[in-house]
């Protein structure tokens, strides 16, 4: 930091993302990062004033609550830390505009990659991150795509997971009997007049899941399994 912020309490926002394939990996939870950036803060004798977080959101673009929350209210702000760049963005083009236009001045700190944004050596490491850091979001984006194909290719099912069904050795997807018991139960509720919210809550399921299962003819539902 410069020698002007240096004699005081440096105010910190913190940024906290997770994406939704990543939140069961270890050291990238939103908790992980949360118990990271408090940490430094203690130890920095820093400010820590607030922490926005994103949860189940991509780096690739910036149209994220967080991070909009935290591009709002950036008034009095020293730094914004994360614990790791691409927690930040996997885009150099969006990382140049953060740091050039969106962030007014405040520097940024990453734990993982140890800079600051506020020394021209800092920058330099920054910018050098960030190409890592989009280089790898893109090579996970097309092994996922090869992967993905493959899967087409084979028959395998691809994406979420219906409630009903499970997917079987062979990747396909097959009728789960348990949860198609519950199926037939919560039709059966509904052919009695029980309410959507009724139905979701009897049985432990979001309202928008009961909606589509109850408004949805059996032999769609039962079509999406292996004949």
């Amino acid at each position: 930091m410069n020698a002007a912020t240096a004699t005081k309490a440096l105010k910190v926002a913190g940024y906290l993302r997770v994406s939704t394939d990543e939140q069961a990996r270890d050291g990238l939870s939103l908790d992980a990062q949360d118990a990271r950036i408090r940490g430094y803060c203690v130890a920095r004798g820093w400010q820590l004033v607030r922490l926005e977080r994103d949860e189940g959101k991509t780096g690739k673009n910036l149209d994220r609550p967080g991070m909009q929350s935290l591009l709002s209210n950036l008034d009095g702000i020293d730094v914004v830390v994360v614990s790791k760049l691409d927690r930040l963005t996997r885009s150099m083009r969006d990382l140049s505009t953060l740091v050039d236009e969106r962030f007014n001045g405040v520097a940024l700190a990453s734990l993982s990659e140890s800079f600051d944004s506020s020394t021209a050596s800092g920058k330099l490491s920054m910018n050098l991150f960030g190409t890592i850091a989009q280089w790898e979001g893109e090579v996970i984006s097309e092994r996922t795509a090869e992967a993905l194909a493959h899967k087409k290719a084979n028959g395998q099912h691809c994406g979420r997971i219906p409630f009903g069904f499970a997917i079987g050795d062979d990747g396909k997807l097959h009728e789960n009997p348990e949860q198609m018991a519950i199926i037939v139960a919560m039709k059966r509720m509904h052919g009695r007049g029980a309410s959507v919210r009724t139905i979701a809550a009897k049985h432990g399921v979001c309202k928008t899941t009961a909606h589509k299962i109850v408004t949805t003819d059996m032999r769609v539902i039962r079509s999406q399994g292996v004949k």
